[in-house]
């Protein structure tokens, strides 16, 4: 792997910015377009660039290979449930604090990895930052100015879409030995299968009367908030390897509160500053954790 040039600097933040911008975008989506078709025309379009770049450098999709039940899985538990349940806790919540909530996903996987993967022992460190990360996510609960007893479950359901995103982090490694590229590509043709027929029984698409933003959001969240930055992901991969690149974990919720205010207006109060600041915190003290080795 090379030093990081301001190159690779600058592309790590316009991943950053890319990924953090899909909350507000989300949120647009919903003023006109349903849970379900958001999930499967995030996942359509995210495939065409993949797809694309998979033709052009001959590597081979997998999809329906032997190991279709993985890639069927992971498409389902990574990509079905967490597109589905944050568009439909989005409605209910500023799109800022979706950002944070879905910033515990590090936090998370922490916990997950301790059991599930060789090598990801939690230790003292790692503790503290989960520790803190979810004190820092309790503490934004107590917002009354932002949450009521009628948006409350919608923010809990944001928190389980995380899990999920965890949860299919974990089974992604069964199939580590495979390109990213490859892997990514397959795991968003199963999505596209699996909602597809939901969306035409669920939501009806063709009754909508759909307002030119949201079309615009949603077209915006598959192309470049999926396909798009998944390459982009690749590239900071390769060149600079997973260090470099988990660094983005900083850059999303803080963004994500940034483009919250500057696109739909929305309020940040003390207590968003207070909890987006422990979790970046967290972040770093689990990713620091990371790097002491339990024997």
């Amino acid at each position: 792997m090379r030093n990081p040039s301001p190159l690779d600097f600058f592309l790590l933040t316009l991943l950053a910015l890319i990924w953090s911008s899909a909350f507000f975008n989300i949120k647009i989506a919903t003023y006109t377009y349903g849970p379900v078709t958001i999930a499967f025309l995030r996942v359509f379009f995210g495939c065409i660039p993949l797809l694309i770049i998979c033709f052009l450098n001959k590597i081979k999709i997998e999809a329906f290979s032997k190991d279709w039940i993985w890639f069927a899985s992971i498409g389902f538990i990574n990509l079905v449930l967490p597109f589905f349940l944050i568009a439909y806790g989005i409605k209910n919540i500023q799109s800022n604090l979706a950002a944070i909530l879905m910033a515990s996903t590090p936090l998370s996987a922490t916990i997950l990895s301790h059991f599930f993967i060789k090598g990801e022992k939690i230790n003292l460190l790692k503790s503290i930052g989960v520790l803190l990360g979810f004190c820092g996510i309790m503490f934004l609960f107590t917002d009354k100015i932002l949450f009521n007893e009628n948006n409350i479950w919608s923010a809990l359901i944001i928190l389980l879409a995380s899990t999920f995103y965890v949860v299919g982090g974990v089974l992604t490694q069964k199939i580590s030995n495979k390109s990213n590229e490859n892997v990514t590509a397959s795991i968003l043709i199963w999505a596209t299968i699996f909602l597809l027929p939901l969306s035409l029984i669920f939501e009806q698409p063709w009754n909508l009367n759909p307002r030119l933003d949201s079309t615009i959001s949603l077209i915006y969240l598959g192309i470049f908030a999926t396909g798009i930055a998944w390459l982009l992901r690749f590239y900071i991969l390769k060149n600079n390897g997973l260090v470099f690149q988990a660094q983005v974990a900083y850059l999303i919720p803080l963004f994500g509160v940034i483009l919250g205010f500057l696109f739909l207006q929305e309020e940040i109060t003390s207590k968003v500053i207070i909890s987006l600041i422990a979790v970046i915190i967290a972040i770093y003290i689990v990713k620091k954790g990371g790097k002491i080795k339990v024997v």
